[in-house]
């Protein structure tokens, strides 16, 4: 039994998504999130920007006697997962875009993946890409946009996701698009005007119950699990982000 808090970080407020899943899975634990909403987006940031935030972020954490951290980013992940893991002792859960799940059902044929542009540039969803693309087609669609309609108040969403989604009209247009990765945590609170854009005939997929699962298992494996009154503690590098932060908790 172990009660120190569980660190949950993201380049803003996407990783709440996240945070909410855990609530969920994980209710008897004291969670610290910090959004780093004054550095976001970290998908349009060069990988040496994004690291040194990650690491100033980890070292916060273990300040406060963290027994785990969670990298509520699909960005932050494919950047910095492998360099904390060699700096922290403790548990370090990262995101990837959850492409198995949708590759491994046969019928879906042409899967978009929904990312920040960086995340869709790096090795390892390169990697990830090629060990399901003889089975799919696997279309990469960078939606930036996504983000900053998270991050600044969740205003004209519908219009907004339609816009962006359009930019690709060429790339999905004679096609039956079976299902949607979401790879980044902030696509999660966009969800529902994605389905909408696409009138609800995709299946719709995220990483974030398979992360929360992986939080539990590595705590259940170490004899960490909490088992006091769940605890929930919000900071942010752009303080101006704390009233919606709190909205968004199991939003």
């Amino acid at each position: 039994m172990n009660n120190n808090p569980i660190g949950v970080f993201d380049s803003g407020l996407g990783g709440i998504s996240v945070l909410n899943t855990c609530l969920t899975i994980l209710p008897n634990e004291h969670y610290i999130y910090y959004g780093d909403s004054l550095h976001a987006p970290y998908g349009t940031k060069p990988k040496e920007d994004v690291l040194a935030r990650c690491i100033e972020i980890c070292d916060y954490f273990i300040q406060k006697n963290a027994k785990a951290i969670v990298v509520a980013c699909n960005t932050a992940t494919s950047v910095a997962i492998t360099e904390l893991r060699k700096r922290y002792s403790i548990p370090i859960i990262g995101m990837e875009p959850a492409l198995k799940v949708a590759a491994h059902n046969k019928e879906n044929k042409n899967i978009i993946v929904m990312a920040t542009p960086l995340t869709l540039k790096e090795k390892k969803f390169a990697s990830l890409m090629a060990n399901y693309a003889n089975n799919s087609t696997i279309l990469k669609m960078p939606c930036p946009e996504f983000v900053e309609i998270v991050e600044h108040g969740m205003q004209d969403v519908q219009s907004r996701v339609n816009k962006q989604i359009d930019v690709y009209k060429d790339l999905i247009q004679d096609r039956q698009i079976d299902s949607i990765v979401l790879g980044c945590t902030h696509f999660l609170f966009v969800k529902q005007e994605i389905e909408n854009y696409f009138n609800h005939n995709v299946q719709m997929i995220d990483g974030n119950e398979g992360t929360a699962r992986q939080l539990k298992h590595l705590l259940e494996i170490d004899g960490n699990l909490g088992n006091h009154k769940q605890k929930v503690e919000i900071f942010n590098s752009d303080e101006s982000k704390l009233p919606l932060s709190y909205q968004l908790v199991d939003a």
